[in-house]
C-alpha cells in the first residue's frame, strides 16, 4: 500500500432498494448466481436490504423477510435472511459476517426470536462460524398451485434474543422461501 492510500474499514448500509442490477454488480450475470436453481424454487423478494459498498461498486448484501411459521403445533414468525452474496474478488475479508450481522442487528427490532435462513451444503461451515445451527427436520416451505414441499438446502437457525430456544417439532414455511 502507498503512503498515499489509506484504509478504510467497510462499512454496512442499509440499501432502499436491491435490484437485479445490484445483485449482478456483486455476482455477475450468470443464470444461476446464488447456485441454487437446480432445487426448482419459486423464491419471495426480501423487503429490507443491507449491503457494503467498495468505492462506487456494491460489493455485499444481504437481506431479510418477516416469515410466518409453525414449528411443531406453535405458529409464529421469524426472520428470513437470505440473498447474502459477496463479490468473488472480495470474499475472505469478512464482508459475509458484517453484512450478515448489520441485517441481524435489525431483525433484532422487528420482533421475531429467531433467524432462519436457506443454503447450500459447502456454506455450512461458514453460517456455523457466524453463530447459525443447522435444523435436523426437514422443512416444508410453500411453492405455487398450492404445493408443499420439503426444502432442498439446509435450513439453519439462530436466536434473535438472548433466552430464545428454537422449539423441537416439524417446521412448516406458510409461505415461498426467502
Amino acid at each position: 500500500m502507498s503512503e498515499n492510500q489509506s484504509f478504510v474499514a467497510p462499512t454496512v448500509v442499509r440499501l432502499s432498494r436491491y435490484t437485479n442490477t445490484e445483485q449482478e454488480e456483486i455476482l455477475g450475470d450468470g443464470d444461476d448466481p446464488f447456485g441454487v436453481a437446480a432445487a426448482g424454487l419459486t423464491w419471495l423478494p426480501k423487503e429490507e436490504h443491507f449491503g457494503i459498498r467498495h468505492g462506487d461498486r456494491l460489493v455485499a448484501h444481504a437481506g431479510l423477510r418477516r416469515l410466518p411459521v409453525a414449528i411443531g403445533d406453535a405458529e409464529t414468525e421469524v426472520m428470513g435472511v437470505g440473498g447474502v452474496a459477496v463479490a468473488p474478488d472480495m470474499q475472505g475479508q469478512g464482508l459475509a459476517r458484517l453484512v450478515v450481522a448489520a441485517a441481524l442487528d435489525h431483525a433484532r427490532t422487528m420482533g421475531p426470536q429467531h433467524a432462519l435462513l436457506f443454503c447450500r451444503a459447502p456454506l455450512v461451515p461458514l453460517y456455523q462460524r457466524l453463530g447459525w445451527h443447522a435444523l435436523d427436520e426437514d422443512v416444508l416451505v410453500e411453492q405455487p398451485a398450492n404445493r408443499l414441499v420439503t426444502m432442498p438446502l439446509r435450513t439453519m437457525v439462530t436466536p434473535l434474543r438472548d433466552n430464545a430456544h428454537w422449539p423441537s417439532g416439524a417446521v412448516r414455511l406458510f409461505s415461498l422461501p426467502m
